[in-house]
């Protein structure tokens, strides 16, 4: 009879279920890089590389993937695993995905002049884009916070929009499209390293939790016959392992790219200074002759 409830419980679950509100995101943010690439940039003859419209693609795929069926209802409605997968892919995939696909003329362009872009750079300096982060993910873990939000529609979408809102932050001293707002390659991977650290802690919360921590997903109705018990203990070692694994990952990338650029520097005979090597990838492909030169406008970290 278990056999037959979990096969029955499977079946319904493979049942395709519509998110309208999901399609209507991802129509909005292609139509926005749509309207960009042939209207704006031409007006202003602003150059949009193959490279910037492939990370653009992915950020969409990304999103379309962790907000629509099957991820979100099984992360709602099932197993708490795949819940923070989604926040996983919401937080330290698609924010550094769409900031990446951003040319810098078209960041300045919307940011505009005035408070706004004292506001951001308020924001988003490392050790405040930091705390807002990883306090911002400490609180959407919060037993009371997370089962509200599994039964209050709007309160689920809100916390999902400041979530995604901080990450965005926390990423754009390491990826964001302001050269003066992004740290050196040694200051970025300090950085990134902190932030692998501090998750561990709900993590290892999670994991080792002998009780339900979230009532909304202590039902019967146990999708693959997962265990409430080892769902979340698996949430919490994706929340800790996934994740700093990820980040690692950036980190290891970021030393070898450093190394690389010292060794070269090294066989042309000159010292390399830490502003020549403050992006993933050359400045020189997006930069245009008015944005500030990376000499001038990087910070030293």
């Amino acid at each position: 009879m278990l056999q037959l409830d979990v096969l029955l419980l499977d079946a319904d679950f493979w049942r395709w279920q519509p998110h309208p509100e999901v399609w209507l995101v991802v129509g909005v943010v292609v139509t926005m890089g749509f309207y960009v690439s042939r209207v704006i940039a031409p007006k202003v003859q602003g150059d949009i590389t193959n490279r910037q419209r492939g990370f653009f693609v992915a950020g969409v795929v990304v999103l379309w993937l962790a907000s629509d069926w099957p991820m979100h209802d099984v992360a709602e409605e099932y197993l708490y695993l795949v819940h923070m997968v989604q926040h996983l892919l919401f937080t330290l995939i698609m924010p550094a995905l769409f900031l990446l696909a951003v040319p810098t003329w078209l960041a300045r362009l919307l940011v505009g002049s005035g408070r706004v872009p004292a506001v951001l750079r308020r924001l988003s300096r490392p050790v405040v884009a930091g705390v807002l982060f990883n306090a911002v993910a400490a609180i959407t873990h919060w037993s009371t916070l997370v089962n509200a939000s599994v039964e209050i529609g709007p309160l689920h979408y809100f916390i999902h929009f400041v979530m995604v809102a901080t990450a965005f932050l926390m990423w754009v001293p390491v990826c964001g499209p302001f050269p003066e707002l992004r740290m050196s390659l040694p200051g970025q991977m300090v950085y990134l390293f902190v932030m692998s650290i501090i998750p561990t802690v709900p993590g290892g919360w999670l994991t080792f939790a002998e009780s339900p921590v979230y009532n909304v997903y202590n039902h019967g109705d146990r999708l693959w016959n997962i265990g409430v018990i080892a769902d979340q203990q698996a949430a919490g070692v994706i929340m800790k392992i996934g994740g700093g694994l990820f980040l690692w990952s950036l980190i290891t990338y970021l030393f070898f790219v450093w190394a690389g650029r010292h060794e070269e520097a090294n066989r042309q005979g000159r010292i390399l200074t830490e502003p020549e090597i403050q992006r993933w990838e050359e400045l020189a492909d997006e930069l245009g002759p008015s944005t500030p030169s990376v000499e001038d406008a990087t910070p030293r970290v």
